[in-house]
């Protein structure tokens, strides 16, 4: 159940992503590095302060999912007892959905294809920079484990 459950996260990651750039990549520039965000203004193809509404947007479509659905699966859907059984069931949901988007979304679809390519940003390239690249893996192996310590550990207070 939890591989299902990692995989369709990463599927609501995937189509997140797929929605948000259907109109070209500079839907999803919130996702690129600070350089780019500045040419992309510059060039006039898009403004700060869309920038700023297409931040607030994917972080709650991607996050209130993380934070609210995760849990419920795991506590209410799997049947989890306790911070143990919690914290390991939603550290495999966050790892699979993790891994998915280090490597398909990171590394494969925007490091190898030209789907978030913007143009006139080609020498920008890569736009996942190296030390990015390492804070998002450290996301992956430290961060979000420690999410689901503390989301566990919260549940668990509450006599779950």
């Amino acid at each position: 159940m939890l591989v299902l459950e990692g995989l369709a996260m990463s599927f609501w990651l995937l189509l997140v992503c797929v929605v948000g750039i259907a109109n070209g990549p500079v839907g999803l520039v919130v996702f690129y590095e600070q350089d780019v965000k500045d040419r992309v203004i510059e060039l006039g193809l898009t403004t700060a302060e869309r920038i700023k509404r297409n931040t607030i947007l994917s972080s709650l479509t991607l996050f209130i999912p993380v934070l609210f659905v995760v849990p419920v699966l795991v506590y209410f859907v799997n049947g989890a007892k306790g911070f143990r059984d919690g914290f390991t069931q939603m550290a495999w949901i966050y790892l699979i959905m993790n891994l998915f988007d280090r490597l398909f979304i990171d590394w494969y679809w925007v490091g190898h294809t030209k789907a978030w390519e913007i143009k006139g940003t080609e020498d920008l390239k890569p736009y996942i920079s190296k030390t990015t690249w390492i804070k998002k893996w450290l996301g992956t192996l430290v961060v979000f484990p420690a999410l689901a310590a503390i989301i566990a550990y919260v549940i668990h207070l509450f006599g779950k």
